[in-house]
């Protein structure tokens, strides 16, 4: 296998784990759709023996997301939630978790419902504020699990200082970079212990796939995790793999694309007299934008904002045309959706709860002029 350690972002999305496949010369990796290998004897395989402990397609893709994401280690899951549920499966009952106050919902559902109840104790606290961070620290924390930017609130927060925190107190730093991707943001590189991916989102980028991944350096984590994924086996198949795959190879382009018209759709927004805060890191006025210009390549594009009322934000969204009325996010398409009645609806009630007028754009890669001639439409 070729080393692709030292060349760019781009070379390596398109490299890394993908030489030719050596038998015929093929340039694209094979989807090895097999659940089985034959063996050349009792207990001696050539790497492979089944299709959950392992696939080739499923290892070209856990070698580029480890390059990318600057890790040692990829492991590849059946979705990102599957990924963090591996992750928090490495505690035990008593220990405890610090993860911000906005984290997606269906990450607040799984610690609440299904970890929790397990003996897994947490408290959602906002890591921006170093002092509550502090006041909130028990002995048994073992994990602060830091999302940035935030899904949907997009808020930011500094990596480099929470995983110096948790790492003076023992404690691992983990990161959900599913909005950033490795293309703006490299979490390891910041000190974090393990950066987690729904796949599904920029990564695969084209809204055919469902799948998670997490990437580490941390050799005994992985270790736990890489036995977690076969005794669990919450996998993807080959195809899923491939898919994936096939999606990084465009992701530096795909995201220039995202953030520039990100740029461009956030300065339309600004001038609508309907819409009353626009949310987005790459902003002067954004709380967190300092701690983003330091750590991000650029602010991403996922932008939300807040209209006069609930009632105003259910109406706008039903009224786009070019962005899709849509759950999910991250892929070529501009979606929109109302996070309250929508992604989010498993927080109401909670700590977690998203706000009533808040609306969500996942911006796309279309041309820029349709994108910002849809808002204006949908929110006047």
């Amino acid at each position: 296998m070729t080393d692709w350690s030292s060349a760019g972002f781009a070379t390596r999305a398109i490299h890394a784990g993908q030489d030719p496949e050596p038998r015929t010369g093929a340039v694209t990796v094979p989807v090895y759709q097999t659940s089985t290998f034959a063996q050349t004897a009792v207990g001696q395989h050539r790497g492979w023996e089944y299709g959950r402990s392992g696939n080739p397609t499923r290892d070209a893709l856990e070698t580029a997301l480890a390059s990318l994401e600057g890790g040692a280690h990829g492991l590849a899951f059946s979705s990102g939630l599957a990924a963090g549920d591996a992750v928090l499966r490495t505690l035990e009952p008593g220990d405890h978790v610090l993860l911000a106050n906005d984290v997606y919902g269906g990450t607040y559902r799984q610690f609440a419902r299904v970890h929790e109840p397990w003996g897994l104790a947490f408290d959602p606290v906002d890591l921006a504020d170093f002092a509550a961070v502090e006041a909130a620290w028990r002995p048994e924390t073992r994990m602060v699990w830091i999302e940035t930017p935030t899904n949907p609130l997009m808020n930011v927060f500094d990596i480099a200082a929470l995983a110096e925190v948790a790492h003076r107190r023992g404690a691992l730093a983990v990161v959900d970079n599913t909005f950033a991707t490795p293309y703006l943001q490299q979490p390891l590189l910041l000190g974090a212990d393990v950066v987690v991916h729904s796949t599904t989102k920029y990564l695969g980028g084209h809204s055919d796939v469902v799948g998670g991944a997490l990437v580490t350096s941390n050799e005994r984590l992985a270790d736990q995790v890489r036995f977690l994924q076969n005794a669990v086996g919450a996998v993807p198949g080959p195809w899923d793999a491939w898919l994936v795959l096939r999606g990084l190879k465009t992701l530096a382009a795909r995201m220039r694309v995202h953030c520039d018209n990100a740029h461009e759709v956030v300065a339309a927004l600004s001038e609508l007299d309907a819409v009353r805060q626009v949310l987005w890191p790459g902003l002067e006025d954004h709380a967190g934008h300092e701690v983003a210009e330091r750590q991000m390549r650029d602010y991403g594009g996922m932008v939300s904002f807040r209209v006069a009322t609930e009632a105003a934000a259910v109406r706008a969204c039903a009224r786009f045309e070019v962005f899709t009325l849509a759950e999910s996010l991250g892929g070529v398409e501009s979606l929109v959706e109302h996070p309250g009645r929508m992604t989010h609806l498993s927080v109401a009630g909670s700590p977690l709860e998203v706000p009533g007028d808040l609306v969500r754009l996942s911006v796309g890669i279309e041309d820029v002029d349709d994108l910002i001639a849809d808002l204006r439409k949908a929110i006047a």
